[in-house]
């Protein structure tokens, strides 16, 4: 287990909000909350940005350009701050990310608005993996929930002000803002993040970073990624080539990636990162298509369906800061008890999704899956870091990561296969609201090996 604070007890031990600690806990709010925002406010403005630059062909694109660059900064940053720690990962990576920020903001063309796309992604996979590093070299143990919840409740403002905020932007303004009003606050998260970052060093045990192979599996896992969301979104002749290639990239590669006995859970890490994979994958599907469910099925307006959504990242937020105040409980059973309560939300709003319940109800199940989530996502976040040593948490962050990337992409690509061949959202989504169930129930009966040895 990490700890950088030998010799201090609970009752000494300086805040997260103390003077010394401050500025790196804000600056690593703006870092999420600046991902969180230009996540939230692309999807926005996407309809205008492509008609301005490519018509429809283009708009998956941007996304999948994203999404593949992610996956390799999450893979390679892992190394790298296992390698040589997380001071130049945290001070490239933003900068990265703001270059990405600029590039696409001054897009005049597809191909820079991909570019542009491609350098965002690379920064926020390298970002990811390092600032959970930093909290490992930063916070103790006793801290780090309070950490995390803060981290959780950093998504919760772009969750609810991004969409609208991007769209006033566009309409007013113009989308390239969109992506250039966030550049001053880089520079402000990387001002905060300085102090902090100066003094950390490599680990004493240093590792290799992994050489050329780690980087062709970091390629591999990327273009796997990006390979299978189009071909779950193309259910054709090319869709099913491209998704094959997309496999036999993906599996050589994760064996690379990710720890031993990830697929049967084992005690251990191994357990930790299954379940960010399984959480990710139950949750953040449903998040997904729950609009659909209810325009789609019951009639109501996109405001209208935003709701639930907004119900559910305040119980995220909610939970999360609830989970912070009791730093001393077992981690692997609340976790337990947030993948328990997520089935509960999920198989709640399958018979909404058929049409046999009134779709308000949507509203309080999908509510109480966000209280769930925000103890569950919360507790894998410290067991990744207890699980950890200090020349081994770069990589196990971003296994975790990874998996939950991976999960996302697949089973919200199986949503749009399971669309394209039932055709009706009534028939598709309480199908898919089964599977995703299945996610949760086998995280709540797998959540115990998660535990710390005595």
């Amino acid at each position: 287990m990490v700890e950088t604070v030998p010799g201090r007890g609970a009752g000494n031990e300086p805040g997260v909000w103390s003077s010394g600690r401050a500025p790196t806990t804000v600056g690593i709010l703006l870092l999420i909350s600046l991902t969180a925002f230009e996540a939230m406010g692309v999807g926005t403005a996407m309809p205008a940005i492509v008609d301005d630059l490519g018509g429809l062909a283009l708009y998956a694109w941007p996304f999948v350009a994203f999404l593949a660059a992610a996956v390799f900064g999450t893979a390679f940053g892992g190394r790298w701050c296992d390698a040589r720690g997380p001071r130049a990962p945290l001070v490239v990576a933003p900068t990265v990310f703001g270059i990405g920020l600029l590039v696409a903001g001054s897009a005049t063309t597809a191909a820079e608005l991909l570019t542009g796309r491609v350098l965002q992604g690379l920064g926020a996979g390298v970002q990811g993996v390092a600032v959970y590093v930093l909290v490992a070299a930063v916070y103790p143990s006793r801290q780090r929930p309070v950490v995390f919840g803060l981290i959780s409740s950093a998504w919760v403002l772009p969750s609810l002000a991004g969409p609208p905020l991007a769209a006033i932007v566009t309409e007013r303004f113009s989308w390239h803002w969109v992506f250039l009003g966030l550049l001053p606050v880089v520079g402000l998260a990387l001002v905060l993040i300085m102090p902090a970052v100066r003094g950390l060093g490599p680990p004493r045990e240093r590792t290799t970073g992994g050489g050329t192979g780690l980087v062709i599996a970091a390629l591999g896992a990327a273009l796997g990624v990006a390979g299978l969301s189009w071909a779950l979104e193309n259910l054709d002749a090319r869709g099913a080539v491209v998704g094959a290639v997309a496999v036999l990239a993906l599996v050589p590669s994760l064996r690379r990636l990710l720890p031993g006995g990830v697929v049967k859970a084992r005690p251990g890490i191994a357990s930790v990162v299954a379940a960010r994979g399984l959480v990710a994958g139950a949750f953040f599907t449903v998040v997904s298509f729950l609009p659909l469910i209810l325009t789609a099925t019951h009639g109501w307006s996109l405001t209208a369906a935003g709701v639930p959504l907004i119900v559910a990242s305040l119980g995220w937020s909610a939970a999360a800061a609830w989970q912070a105040r009791h730093p001393d409980r077992d981690r692997s059973v609340m976790l337990r008890a947030g993948f328990a309560t997520i089935a509960v939300g999920q198989l709640g709003l399958l018979p909404v999704a058929a049409g046999w319940l009134p779709g308000w109800l949507a509203i309080g199940f999908w509510g109480l899956a966000g209280l769930g989530m925000g103890v569950a996502f919360s507790a894998i976040a410290f067991l990744t870091l207890a699980h950890s040593t200090a020349i081994d948490v770069g990589s196990h962050s971003s296994a975790a990561q990874l998996l939950d990337q991976l999960a996302t992409a697949a089973f919200v690509g199986l949503g749009g296969a399971l669309l394209a061949m039932l055709t009706s959202p009534a028939v598709a989504m309480p199908v898919l609201l089964g599977v995703v169930a299945v996610l949760a129930l086998t995280g709540a009966a797998t959540a115990p090996r998660t535990r710390l040895p005595a």
